[in-house]
């Protein structure tokens, strides 16, 4: 996996990028826990271990939390994506066109509902830091 490993030299990351390297990467494998123990439960045929792989998924999620939290508050730009997604009950793509300045969906096409033409362009969105 493409995370296990640094991609540049360990002698010329910061201290903070390593820390947050170990951080994510500890995110990504309690996040694979929680589908292997997932898959294992709806595979089994015995209530009992199904029970138990539950549990042990719910810690994995627990974990995996607690690693998330971390990175927030170490990552100023990590915690300002979570203020903007996390723990809102409006629709996703919703929130990231109003955190973007994006028109609604519903301008998006023309009366014969096909996208206009600005809308095939290719946009990755502001480069600017906040």
């Amino acid at each position: 996996m493409s995370s296990e490993n640094l991609h540049a030299p360990r002698e010329r990351l910061s201290r903070q990028t390593l820390a947050l390297h170990h951080a994510l990467v500890s995110v990504i494998e309690e996040l694979e826990a929680v589908d292997w123990y997932r898959q294992r439960a709806d595979d089994t045929e015995d209530d009992e271990l199904r029970g138990l792989l539950l549990h042990n998924m719910r810690e994995e999620m627990e974990h995996a939390s607690m690693v998330l939290e971390w990175v927030r508050r170490n990552s100023p730009d990590f915690a300002a994506h979570m203020k903007t997604y996390l723990f809102t009950d409006q629709p996703i793509l919703q929130v990231e066109k109003a955190a973007t300045g994006e028109a609604p969906d519903d301008s998006r096409t023309s009366k014969g509902g096909s996208a206009k033409s600005s809308d095939r362009d290719f946009t990755i969105g502001s480069l600017r830091r906040e």
